[in-house]
């Protein structure tokens, strides 16, 4: 059985969709960021670096959203979220899931100048596609639209400013995964 520790908001909502993209069935266990329940004793015993998400699986602790999506990918295979026979397109997925993890994630620590020229890279590298593998919806898709939903008012944007990413926000704004993450994380 899959337990999901998250909390409303945070980098585990990418981890909370692709449960619900798989189709995978799961239980959730809300913590608090703000309230600091990542940080007390019960929760150090799941995860000792007292971060969120946490996916246990039977039992054992599976940390990071990358790590997360990617056996979620694996492990479901056929909600086509990893492109299967194809290397070249599965390392793209992690390449741009490295990308979105330590480049874009902690950006805005850095400024908001900062953050607005990691985030026009990614812009560009989209730019033209649908999905970041052009036609192909994955995991990476799930990973940069949470970070970005998170962070947009952050960057102070202006109009056309991000098309690419923008775009690919309502598009995944679609998804009944994401809709249905956001209708759970909402309720708290």
């Amino acid at each position: 059985m899959l337990k999901l520790y998250y909390s409303p908001g945070s980098s585990s909502m990418a981890a909370h969709i692709a449960l619900h993209e798989v189709g995978a069935p799961f239980e959730k266990h809300a913590v608090s960021v703000p309230r600091k329940e990542t940080r007390n004793a019960d929760f150090l015993s799941v995860n000792p670096v007292g971060k969120v998400p946490v996916l246990m699986i039977d039992g054992r602790p599976l940390t990071e959203v990358a790590g997360i999506l990617y056996y979620l990918a694996r492990t479901y295979p056929a909600a086509n979220l990893l492109p299967a026979g194809d290397i070249e397109a599965e390392a793209q997925v992690i390449s741009w899931m490295s990308y979105v993890a330590s480049t874009i994630h902690p950006a805005i620590r850095q400024g908001v100048a900062e953050a607005r020229e990691l985030y026009a890279v990614a812009d560009k590298r989209l730019a033209g596609r649908t999905w970041i593998l052009g036609d192909r919806y994955s995991i990476a898709d799930i990973h940069l639209f949470r970070v970005y939903w998170r962070f947009r008012d952050q960057l102070e944007r202006q109009p056309g400013d991000f098309p690419a990413l923008e775009a690919h926000r309502a598009r995944m704004l679609e998804r009944p995964a994401v809709k249905k993450t956001i209708e759970v994380e909402a309720k708290g």
